[in-house]
C-alpha cells in the first residue's frame, strides 16, 4: 500500500476540513508548493491534490495546482471539479499522473465511459460517501443511486482506481469506516484509495491488510497525530 499526503487547496492557500464543511477549516498554510516540498523531502512519492474551490463552483486555483505539480517530482493525482475532456487534459499536460473525476462523472455515466477510454489508466473516480451514500457538488447533494450501484456502473470501465472517501469522518481525527472499506472491496475489483478519518499506524496496517491499494492522509499528518517520517518510510514509495 502506498500513502499520498493531501493537498487541498482553498483561496490559493492549503487547507484541512473538518467532516466536510467548509465553514470548519483547521488548517491553513499559504504555500502549498511549499508543502508539496515538505512532503518530498519527508520521502514522500506520491501526492492528493485537490481544488476544493473548483469543486464547489467558487472559483478556481489553477496556478496554485500548477505550482504544486511544479514543485513536485513524483507521482501526483488532481481533482476537484473536474467537469470537460479540456480540463482532464490540461491537468496531464501540467504534470498530473492521473485526473480525479468526481460530480460529473456520477452523474452522467456516458461522459465518464468516454474519458475513461480515451485515457486509460489515467482516471480516478471519486465516490465520497456520507451516512451511508454517495455525495457529489463538494459533498451537498446526495445522488439518487445507491454505493452498491455506483460501483457497479463503474466495474467496466478502465479506471486508474476508485478513491472512497468517508466524509462523515474526514478530518475528525478518529478512525477511516472501515465497514465502508470492506463494502467497497466486496463490490469493486479496481484498486481502491481510502481517504477519511486515517490518524494512526494501527489506520494504515488495517487498511493494507484489506488489500488497500493506497490511502490518502490529510488532517493526522498536518496535526501531528502521524509520523509523517515514519509513513513515508513504511508506505511513501
Amino acid at each position: 500500500m502506498i500513502v499520498l499526503p493531501a493537498i487541498d487547496i482553498r483561496d490559493r492557500a492549503c487547507v484541512q476540513l473538518v467532516g466536510g464543511r467548509y465553514d470548519d477549516e483547521r488548517v491553513r498554510l499559504p504555500d502549498p508548493a511549499g508543502v508539496a516540498r515538505r512532503w518530498r523531502r519527508m520521502g514522500f512519492r506520491h501526492l492528493h491534490v485537490v481544488d476544493l474551490d473548483a469543486a464547489t463552483g467558487q472559483g478556481e486555483n489553477t496556478d496554485a495546482v500548477a505550482g504544486v505539480l511544479a514543485a513536485w517530482d513524483g507521482d501526483a493525482q488532481v481533482g476537484g471539479g473536474v467537469r470537460s475532456e479540456d480540463r482532464v487534459n490540461d491537468l496531464l499536460e501540467l504534470g498530473a499522473s492521473r485526473v480525479i473525476l468526481g460530480t460529473r462523472a456520477l452523474e452522467e455515466p456516458e461522459w465518464l465511459a468516454g474519458i475513461a477510454r480515451a485515457r486509460q489508466g489515467k482516471v480516478v473516480v471519486a465516490v465520497d460517501v456520507r451516512d451511508g451514500a454517495p455525495v457529489v457538488r463538494g459533498w451537498t447533494n446526495r445522488l439518487q443511486a445507491d454505493l452498491g450501484d455506483v460501483l457497479a456502473t463503474l466495474s467496466p470501465l478502465p479506471l486508474a482506481a476508485i478513491l472512497v472517501t468517508a466524509v462523515d469522518v474526514e478530518g475528525q481525527l478518529r478512525g477511516p469506516e472501515l465497514g465502508l472499506i470492506d463494502q467497497v472491496l466486496s463490490y469493486s475489483s479496481h484498486p481502491l484509495v481510502a481517504a477519511g478519518g486515517i490518524t494512526t499506524m494501527d489506520d494504515l496496517y488495517a487498511l493494507r491488510d484489506r488489500g488497500v491499494w493506497a490511502a490518502v492522509i490529510g488532517m493526522a499528518m498536518y496535526a501531528g497525530s502521524l509520523d509523517g517520517e515514519r509513513v513515508a518510510a513504511e508506505f511513501g514509495a
